[in-house]
């Protein structure tokens, strides 16, 4: 356990301020709906396997033996690769906006 006796100075931040500021709402609103949209359109395509794993479509051979299911399958893998590699590059857009807000903050007297 780290000792914070040792640091009298401790900064205290006003949450309810940052939040009625406009920035950090517009903020929020952004990434929240970069968030959610990103995970419904991952849920759906991951819930969709079971339910056409069995339909017609996909269980006609592509190539070989190899079915549209595995296929579909490995497209997952893929996807979730892509999305992983998305978010990691718009997480530092994230970082720089939650910056910004609390630079924001602290340029109106915010402690």
């Amino acid at each position: 356990m780290a000792n914070v006796s040792g640091n009298k100075h401790i900064e205290s931040v006003d949450y309810n301020a940052i939040e009625a500021m406009e920035s950090f709402n517009k903020f929020v609103k952004k990434k929240n709906t970069f968030l959610f949209s990103i995970t419904a359109g991952f849920l759906i395509l991951y819930i969709l396997l079971p339910i056409l794993a069995f339909q017609p479509v996909l269980q006609q051979k592509v190539f070989g033996n190899i079915t549209g299911v595995w296929i579909y399958s490995a497209g997952l893998f893929i996807m979730t690769i892509v999305l992983c590699t998305v978010y990691v590059k718009k997480a530092s857009s994230f970082d720089k906006a939650a910056a910004a807000v609390l630079a924001e903050y602290h340029a109106k007297g915010g402690k």
